[in-house]
């Protein structure tokens, strides 16, 4: 099993119909899929909302085919939602398709300029997710990362040593602030040259953020 990340540039014809969301809103974001059902073609999930300056989700005239949409939380500009959604009756048959063997994950993320959608899967799943998906937009970047089901799920970007060495620089202090161990001091707790734990720590700090950051 292996994460897929990708970044897509959407179609216009799609673009066009999410316009009455998209003109007022930086981005949508899933936090979580609750019910993926493509027989009947419904989709049911928590969402966060990041509504462009000046306007509420108030603003938004919210079409027919979300038969609902609860507002759980706001923080700012952010609205966390529950939305229950209907396929548009255009791209119902081509909905069916994605009807895969696979685990919808995050970062999702759509806007006006891209959208990034993970899932994981085997193989031959992920193949067809990637052929299916070129019907949607043209696809700008694809990178695939171990799947990982434990707490330890944001590591799995890293190698063994990275990881290693990353875990090591916490436990001893050195991400505390202000810090209880140096470089010099970190290496000679692990046994590697400095110029060593420094390349690894960075490398890992540099696969982390754009991990995490992944869509933005």
């Amino acid at each position: 099993m292996r994460k897929l990340t990708i970044d897509l540039k959407i179609r216009d014809e799609l673009l066009e119909m999410l316009n009455f969301l998209l003109d007022k809103t930086e981005s949508i974001e899933l936090i979580e899929l609750i019910k993926l059902d493509f027989k009947k073609g419904v989709k049911m999930g928590i969402a966060a909302l990041n509504m462009k300056a000046g306007y509420t989700i108030d603003d938004v005239d919210f079409p027919e085919f979300m038969d609902t949409l609860t507002v759980l939380k706001k923080e700012g500009n952010r609205y966390i939602i529950f939305a229950k959604v209907t396929f548009f009756k255009k791209f119902t048959s081509l909905a069916k398709k994605f009807d895969l063997d696979i685990i919808w994950d995050t970062p999702s993320i759509f806007s006006k300029d891209k959208m990034t959608l993970s899932v994981t899967a085997n193989e031959e799943n992920l193949k067809k997710f990637l052929d299916l998906i070129k019907n949607l937009g043209e696809v700008k970047s694809v990178s695939f990362t171990k799947a990982i089901f434990n707490e330890q799920t944001i590591l799995s970007c890293l190698t063994e040593k990275q990881k290693e060495i990353l875990i090591a620089a916490k436990k001893n202090g050195y991400y505390s602030y202000p810090r209880k161990i140096n470089s010099k001091e970190l290496s000679e707790k692990i046994g590697l040259s400095k110029p060593t734990v420094v390349q690894h720590l960075r490398k890992a700090e540099v696969r982390l953020v754009s991990n995490i950051l992944t869509g933005y």
